[in-house]
């Protein structure tokens, strides 16, 4: 196995179109790396310029120790498995998992050896003699894995494989898919470097070791799924990465005798040091607040330094509650536990509320950049 190594990689199309923006990725040995942004960001593009799939307009991909820019997908080292798994319909299980080796004319008992490995480790000896068309849709994305394992490749790719599934199997598959990742080296000798492409963070945190966060053709943030949750290094990372997404929202602050103030319209919080250490500026700021939902927390009435709001719905989720407020005519959400919230009587009420300061984070407005992280 090996590493991957993406070098300022730029895409134009020829309608002069700038997919992507001079990219530079590093990609650990065995590790599994997310790519993961919306629609349009470029993250299949990249997934396809590594696969072969796609020319790549300068730049460099490194698979291992080889730059692969001029080789064609086969030659490459990888192996992916595409949304709609691309099984052919024709054959049956047992054929789809042995045609790439046997179109390398590979021996009998090497390839028998392969289709029992795979077929032990992702479960699916009984589906050997079915048609793709008989399938389940985890059943057909399990064949689609298995025949990506059996190349033995340097790299996996994987282009939104879950997207067609429901909710629930969707959930069962994230864990599986994680599972294996780790079960590969210990079965198979392989440390199985993958590189995996969602729009759904929350497939991103929970399946990544680390996750690259892209907007429009560029990077916006690398990093392990709890630096990108606790430490954003913009407020397009803050705002994507989080369910429900974080509360972004403009403010002031001001200095004052009692120290800095973050001004919410009419409303103010005096900011404690767990904030006032992190921050290279002082009063006068104008600034974007942000703060996760879970932590903007309904206190009494009459609790010292909180913002009043009116809550405008509420969402019942089981043991918590999202409470929708507006808080100087700017739209908040607020998760709190559903022990002892009268659902009903909430709604259009005042309540008063308060913000964990040490997890509060203050971007930039004009160039989006998180100015509290600190050193």
């Amino acid at each position: 196995m090996a590493g991957l190594q993406i070098r300022n990689v730029v895409k134009v199309y020829g309608n002069s179109f700038k997919a992507v923006h001079g990219i530079s990725l590093d990609v650990h040995d065995g590790e599994f790396m997310v790519l993961v942004g919306p629609s349009g960001c470029a993250k299949s593009t990249l997934l396809r310029m590594i696969a072969g799939l796609e020319t790549i307009t300068s730049g460099e991909i490194v698979i291992g120790d080889r730059v692969v820019n001029n080789l064609v997908p086969g030659k490459r080292g990888i192996a992916m498995v595409f949304q709609n798994y691309a099984l052919y319909p024709h054959m049956k299980v047992i054929k789809n998992l042995s045609f790439g080796m046997r179109i390398q004319h590979r021996p009998r008992d090497e390839i028998d050896a392969g289709i029992g490995q795979v077929t032990n480790l992702l479960e699916i000896e009984e589906l050997l003699d079915r048609l793709p068309k008989q399938l389940s849709g985890g059943q057909a994305q399990r064949v689609a894995v298995g025949r990506a394992i059996i190349k033995k490749p340097e790299v996996f790719l994987f282009d939104e494989p879950l997207s067609n599934l429901d909710a629930k199997l969707r959930a069962a598959m994230r864990v599986r898919l994680t599972e294996l990742h780790r079960r590969l080296k210990e079965q198979m000798g392989l440390s199985s470097t993958v590189v995996y492409v969602t729009h759904d963070q929350v497939e991103a945190m929970t399946m990544g070791d680390r996750i690259c966060v892209m907007k429009e053709g560029r990077i916006m943030q690398v990093a392990d799924p709890v630096t990108l949750y606790e430490r954003p290094e913009n407020a397009f990372v803050a705002g994507f990465i989080g369910t429900p997404e974080m509360n972004l929202v403009p403010g002031t602050i001001r200095s004052g005798s009692g120290g800095l103030t973050l001004a919410l319209g009419r409303q103010g919080i005096v900011l404690d040091e767990s904030v006032t250490s992190r921050l290279a500026g002082s009063g006068g700021a104008d600034v974007t607040l942000g703060v996760r939902p879970q932590h903007l927390t309904p206190v009494p009435a009459g609790t010292p330094n909180t913002l009043e709001g009116t809550v405008s719905h509420v969402e019942f989720m089981g043991h918590e509650i999202y409470l929708h407020v507006l808080i100087e005519g700017y739209p908040f959400i607020s998760v709190t536990q559903s022990a002892g919230i009268d659902r009903s009587g909430v709604r259009d009420s005042k309540m008063f509320f308060t913000l964990k300061q040490e997890a509060l984070h203050l971007f930039d407005p004009e160039t989006g950049k998180n100015i509290s992280l600190g050193s």
